[in-house]
């Protein structure tokens, strides 16, 4: 697939190539939007977001080969404001989780749950950061662009999370 080919195509009004663009990352896409809404009704509408979004300012993206950190971050930032409406920045909280999300395969196993504890010891940018690093496997550079701060910023947020969960879990030693 051309990424750049199907942009420029997007960028002149084909929504084919638009939806073609998406489906490659469709899974990525609901990961991320799972990461931060914590369940899958909201995922799902913060993805559907992103996409009219998409499809409404393609034309201002001027590097084709950026599409898909462009429309991480317009997804990013769509999952904040939905979390700021409704006032409930929490991520991935157990009690979000329902009875149509049983056979989800996103859903969280008892590891997961100790994943989630663990990061409720650090403040919300260190979280954040933690899990575009580990849990989706962003870059630094991806993860400064997606959260608009600098990649020192970034560094700083996942040295910081990552040092205060060490000495809150008794570090390399254990306990």
């Amino acid at each position: 697939m051309n990424v750049v080919r199907l942009v420029k195509k997007a960028k002149k009004g084909n929504k084919n190539a638009l939806l073609k663009l998406i489906l490659v990352e469709k899974d990525a896409y609901y990961r991320l939007a799972f990461t931060y809404m914590g369940n899958s009704h909201d995922a799902m509408d913060a993805v559907e977001d992103m996409i009219v979004k998409l499809y409404e300012n393609i034309h201002q993206l001027k590097n084709e080969k950026a599409f898909y950190s462009w429309s991480k971050t317009i997804l990013v930032n769509r999952c904040k404001t939905i979390l700021r409406k409704s006032s409930d920045f929490q991520y991935m909280e157990q009690e979000q989780i329902n009875e149509q999300d049983h056979h989800n395969p996103h859903i969280r196993t008892d590891h997961q749950l100790d994943i989630t504890e663990m990061l409720s010891k650090v403040n919300e940018h260190q979280k954040e950061a933690l899990q575009l690093k580990y849990f989706h496997d962003f870059d630094y550079q991806t993860i400064a662009e997606m959260t608009n701060v600098s990649i020192g910023t970034v560094k700083s947020r996942i040295f910081q999370g990552l040092k205060k969960l060490r000495d809150y879990y008794g570090g390399e030693h254990g306990e």
